[in-house]
């Protein structure tokens, strides 16, 4: 072979080597062919299964008061919907990791706190009430939605206010750290409405606010609010409150998880959607919401909503309020 005729056959070799080395299946980004001999070290556990299976600890966030979702039994052990739906996850978690004797460390938290002991990895899933928002999400992910509330706002019997310009100038309750007071400031600096927002420690406390004559209106979820309205027995009359008809917003709420780890994230997504798939999660629902609570005997007598009902039919962890429309 010539001096010639070799560059060129080297140029051909070197070329295609090049373009082995940088393609890439269906366009997507340019992929490095490993070298001989190497090892690749993908690994099969992000970092939370890493910790869990090394320390055999899993720590999980739950509300003390926030009874369907997340409450203490009499045994004061916390119990509830969202409690449920994560001890799913913890069940499959034993199988996955062959660890049987897995430990369970159950942390109370606040609507001012459950979000940071997320982002600083103090929990591994907080499994309350918490709504997944666009905003939150730059700090900490979600599973699949779990449920589908709508705010609304209670008022005083012959006091119903069905937007909060109907309250301009008058004293507003909502709870501190969520997405509701959230939106009541919103709009309440957006269209002047000069509204005094009262902040509750937690949903108990806004509710009693209200009943206090602190304030002339609660927003809240409305989910909330009935419980809240429920669990008051006979110290209050089914005609003593009105919610608004008209919903103000949307609350799709989800397990909060690591916003680092996507393969823990996949997991409990796997978790919860086997549920949707298999319809077990309707009787998961039943107990929760349409029959008497362990304990207490209240019922809520709440019918799943059209909008999770089609969350379960296409399980999403979408923040986008329109999605549930």
């Amino acid at each position: 072979m010539g001096a010639a005729s070799w560059r060129a056959s080297w140029w051909v070799i070197a070329m295609l080597a090049f373009q082995g080395l940088t393609s890439s299946p269906a366009g997507g980004a340019p992929v490095s062919a490993p070298l001989r001999g190497a090892r690749t070290t993908q690994p099969a556990e992000g970092p939370t299964l890493t910790r869990i299976r090394e320390t055999g600890v899993i720590v999980i966030g739950y509300r003390p008061a926030s009874a369907p979702f997340s409450y203490l039994d009499a045994q004061l052990r916390p119990t509830g919907y969202s409690v449920e739906l994560c001890e799913r996850v913890i069940a499959s978690l034993r199988t996955r990791l062959k660890l049987p004797d897995l430990e369970v460390r159950r942390v109370a938290v606040g609507s001012a706190t459950r979000m940071p002991m997320v982002t600083n990895g103090t929990l591994d899933m907080e499994c309350g009430i918490t709504t997944n928002t666009a905003e939150r999400a730059r700090n900490q992910s979600f599973s699949v939605t779990i449920f589908v509330a709508e705010t609304r706002l209670m008022t005083r019997q012959g006091e119903r206010a069905e937007t909060l310009s109907d309250l301009r100038g008058r004293p507003v309750v909502s709870t501190i750290g969520t997405t509701s007071i959230q939106f009541l400031a919103k709009v309440n600096e957006q269209q002047g409405l000069g509204i005094r927002i009262v902040a509750g420690l937690d949903d108990p406390d806004a509710f009693q606010l209200l009943r206090s004559g602190r304030a002339d209106a609660f927003m809240m979820d409305d989910v909330i609010i009935r419980s809240l309205l429920a669990q008051q027995g006979h110290g209050v009359s089914p005609g003593d409150y009105v919610l608004s008809e008209r919903a103000l917003t949307v609350e799709p709420y989800a397990i909060g998880l690591n916003r680092d780890d996507p393969l823990f994230k996949s997991m409990v997504d796997e978790v919860l959607t086997s549920l949707y798939r298999s319809g077990e999660i309707n009787a998961i629902y039943r107990r929760w919401f349409e029959s008497p609570l362990p304990n207490s005997g209240i019922n809520l007598k709440l019918p799943m909503s059209a909008s999770f009902r089609r969350v379960i039919a296409q399980p999403t962890d979408s923040p986008d309020p329109e999605r549930y429309r």
